[in-house]
């Protein structure tokens, strides 16, 4: 046997490319000329490349072989191997020892042995491994697939006999035992064009033990972002409902829409059908959801007005989109429609809406927003629909529209800052909204919607008018700040306000007439102008620490002179109902929340603020204060429809005092408080304190805790102090496991009693007792998450025989394997109902 032997330094390179006819190779270069003549159906365009330390030609056999360190690229495909040798009377490749084959998306195969043929494209692979990496959502995401022997085909299929495939990693310390989940079945088809991933005869494994079994089905591979097909199924289990199923479809119609009918089969009520179109366009992206039932047993759910029992129809629509006129400029909107209040809660449909404890409506809004270098225009209008039973549509305002505009920038000659400042809001409402003072005035307008008994102003707040109000606001301002030669800070600033309002109550039908209580039924204008000067002044003392930070006392004064404030009860109240005075509200101009009330009179803010920084994220403050009426007329001692002003520490001569402390020694832990102290007791009328800690490295622990309580505001409807306590932790038990949960404590309970005083005449409850409450565990790891929730949250505002309020008892348990799909389970354990307009 004649055999050539060609033998290449370790540090050398057996290289050869595909060059044109004729050329002569080397020796060492035989192995390329053989495979590249092979080749020729792409001539001069795919180049192969041969990296081997040792090439043996053997006449006799008809092989070339490669060995030490073998590595061959061919259109974007890297085989690997100790020792690969070609049979030319084949045109096979076999590849041995350490084989590993890469192809151009980065999906790296490794075998036992690999027989192919010399582009690579087919063959046979013994003891296959294939692990590939892709990025979902921001993170690296690896899928391993495993089988004794596979076929690959024309470079797009691999077919896996009795494959397993998983997205987790093996355990690095005992890599045979199994992964957290897999998937095992008789063949698994691996098709690189569809981008689809096929299972024959499939059992899920979890920790080994098999949990599932499918005869057939496919998933998208990990590389594909969106694809037509079958989504997770929802499982169903309610008193209601009956027992059922969600079996979304998603269709990519095209990469920039497509469209996901949800279907949901229930035993009790028939089929519910849920539909979303996504659409992306050049300049944005729109969104539209429809949900809809016929039902089959509507007494299920309590009759009009608590419950949508008298339907037969019911559904839901939801859009939203935002586009971009410009890189300034954008417009957009957020819809939400419902055929009643109950619909979304009692069939479980996904919306914002329904994450409040106490408070639901769904807000539609129609908006156009623009933003510049120092400027800011927004307009909108809104629609409410009330989602709770006690919520009357006939008393929800429909605004059309309301319209801020800011612009800032710097005069030329005076200098400093100037500000001007639109506001423009229009609203109808069709019922007018009032809330009793007292549990004596209470009582209820067809049997749920509270009301007063008598209509005065005494003992009956307004919160909303019927009919139609417009009202035009604006402002413009100044300021300018400058720091003399001993570093006292001065700075003056002055505005303008003019407020015009058009007031057309409406006092035909319902409880409207009672409003001429308190305003005319003629139409009316009504103008206002507010002109202001003020000063402020802050004398900064900074004494330097050294290494160690530096400290700071500041003493602050303002004063603000203006005429009285006019009209005070005479116009509606929308938007200034919110008023909090504390340290954060103690230096405003005008310590109102909105645009309907206008502060008066000479007013003088005055306070104390320290501070220190130090090492090491070393942070603490602490601010006091208090704010007096010097002359004219108090804004905050008479009251308006809402009464707002009255209660607010405000309302005297000389303010409550108000204060903060916020104390960080590092960037772990945080504890802020603040407060508001009656002026001649020193009482606390309004305390918060929140601390926040997270103690890693040391443990791994972080929590929150919150505390609040607030003296009775009788004027504005508390009669009754309001006190609690939210505390929150997260526990990592491990870098993969994790406990969870919060807990709101209502710690005077009085709440209970106003609702439903009859209940608690002869009993009454002062104790404290847990409001809502959740317990969670979570698990997390690069292939799957987990996570079981227990949440108690309190019913609406119904309670039931014994006089305590009906709680919503709820376990939520989700499971994603990651790439092969997710499922939820929710499930209501309440005795009794579990939802609102649910009979019992």
């Amino acid at each position: 046997m004649q055999r050539l032997k060609t033998t290449i330094a370790t540090s050398a390179v057996a290289t050869a490319l595909l060059c044109a006819v004729g050329s002569t190779p080397a020796p060492a270069q035989s192995l390329n000329e053989a495979i590249s003549s092979r080749l020729q159906s792409n001539p001069g365009q795919d180049r192969l490349l041969v990296d081997a330390k040792e090439i043996i030609y053997d006449n006799d056999r008809n092989t070339i072989s490669a060995s030490g360190d073998v590595q061959m690229n061919y259109q974007g495909r890297t085989l690997q191997a100790d020792r690969v040798t070609y049979d030319r009377n084949t045109g096979r490749v076999h590849a041995e020892g350490n084989a590993r084959l890469t192809d151009s998306s980065g999906a790296v195969v490794t075998g036992d042995r690999f027989e192919l043929t010399d582009d690579f494209k087919n063959g046979f692979i013994d003891s296959l491994r294939v692990v590939q990496t892709t990025v979902e959502n921001g993170r690296p995401v690896t899928t391993r697939f495993s089988s004794p022997r596979a076929e690959r085909a024309a470079g797009e299929t691999t077919t896996f006999e009795r494959g397993t495939y998983t997205a987790c990693e093996p355990c690095k310390e005992h890599p045979e035992r199994p992964p957290l989940w897999q998937v095992k079945a008789a063949k698994i088809i691996h098709n690189n064009s569809e981008q689809t991933i096929y299972y024959e005869d499939a059992t899920l494994e979890i920790l080994g033990l098999p949990v599932a079994y499918l005869p057939y089905f496919w998933t998208p591979d990990p590389t594909v972002k969106r694809k037509t097909g079958f989504l997770a199924p929802r499982y169903v289990a309610s008193n209601t409902l009956g027992f059922g199923a969600q079996i979304p479809f998603f269709w990519a119609i095209a990469p920039n829409y497509d469209l996901t009918v949800a279907p949901t089969f229930l035993t009790r009520q028939g089929i519910l059908g849920e539909a979303e179109w996504r659409h992306r366009l050049e300049t944005g992206a729109y969104n539209i959801r429809v949900a809809g039932i016929s039902q089959l047993d509507p007494d299920a759910f309590l009759p009009s007005p608590r419950g949508a029992g008298d339907r037969d129809w019911r559904g839901s629509l939801e859009t939203a989109g935002q586009f971009y006129l410009n890189e300034r400029w954008k417009w957009g909107w957020d819809i939400t429609l419902v055929s009643d209040k109950w619909f979304l809660e009692n069939y479980s449909i996904r919306n914002e809406s329904l994450s409040a404890l106490y408070l639901k409506e769904a807000v539609s809004t129609l908006y156009l927003q623009g933003q510049g270098d120092r400027s800011f225009f927004d307009v909108r209008g809104y629609y409410f629909q009330g989602l709770s039973t006690r919520d009357w549509q006939k008393q929800q305002p429909v605004v059309h529209p309301v319209l801020d505009y800011n612009k800032r920038f710097t005069p030329s000659g005076i200098g400093g800052e100037f500000a001007l400042d639109v506001n423009v809001t229009s609203l109808t409402r069709e019922a007018a909204q009032f809330e009793p003072l007292s549990s004596k005035n209470r009582t209820s307008l067809f049997g749920i919607y509270q009301t007063c008994k008598e209509f005065n102003p005494e003992d009956c707040l307004v919160r909303g008018t019927s009919g139609s109000m417009s009202r035009a606001s604006v402002m413009a301002s100044w300021r300018r700040e400058f720091i003399d030669p001993v570093g006292q800070v001065w700075t003056p600033f002055a505005y303008l306000r003019a407020d015009s309002f058009w007031v057309s109550p409406d006092l035909e039908g319902y409880q409207n007439a009672k409003l001429s209580n308190y305003i005319t039924g003629d139409d009316d204008y009504l103008f206002r102008a507010t002109p202001a000067v003020g000063l402020e002044y802050r004398y900064p003392f900074v004494a330097d620490l050294g290494t160690s930070g530096r400290q700071v006392i500041e003493p602050i004064a303002q004063i603000i002179a203006r005429p009285n404030e006019t009209k005070i009860g005479n116009l509606p109240n929308e938007d200034a109902q919110s008023l909090i005075f504390d340290d954060t509200s103690l230096f405003d101009w005008d310590k109102f929340s909105g645009y309907d009330r206008a502060e008066g009179g000479v007013r003088a803010n005055m306070g104390i603020q320290y501070t220190v920084t130090g090492a090491d994220d070393f942070y603490a403050s602490a601010l006091f204060g208090q704010s007096y009426q010097v002359a004219g007329r108090n804004s905050y001692r008479q009251g308006d429809l809402a009464n707002v002003g009255l209660d607010s520490g405000l309302e005297s001569r000389a303010s409550d005092y108000v204060g903060r402390v916020q104390f960080s020694p590092n960037r772990n832990f945080s504890f802020v408080t603040r407060a508001r102290f009656d002026e001649e007791d020193f009482n606390v009328n309004r305390l918060e304190a929140s601390v926040r800690a997270n103690f890693n490295p040391y443990l791994p622990l972080s929590t929150s805790l919150t505390y609040a309580r607030y003296d009775a505001q009788p004027e504005i409807g508390f009669t009754r102090r309001r006190e609690g306590l939210l505390g929150s932790a997260t526990w990592n038990l491990t870098p993969n496991w994790s406990l969870s949960g919060s807990v709101l404590v209502d710690l005077d309970r009085y709440l209970l009693q106003e609702e439903n005083p009859a209940a608690y005449a002869d009993n009454p409850i002062e104790r404290a007792f847990v409001s809502s409450m959740s317990l969670g565990v979570g698990y997390i790891d690069e292939c799957t998450t987990f996570s079981l929730r227990y949440i108690m949250k309190p019913r609406s505002l119904t309670t039931s025989s014994s006089g305590e309020r009906e709680r919503n008892h709820t376990v939520m348990l989700s499971l994603e394997l990651r790439t092969l799909g997710a499922a939820a389970i929710t499930q209501n354990i309440d005795g009794s109902s579990s939802e609102e307009g649910v009979a019992n």
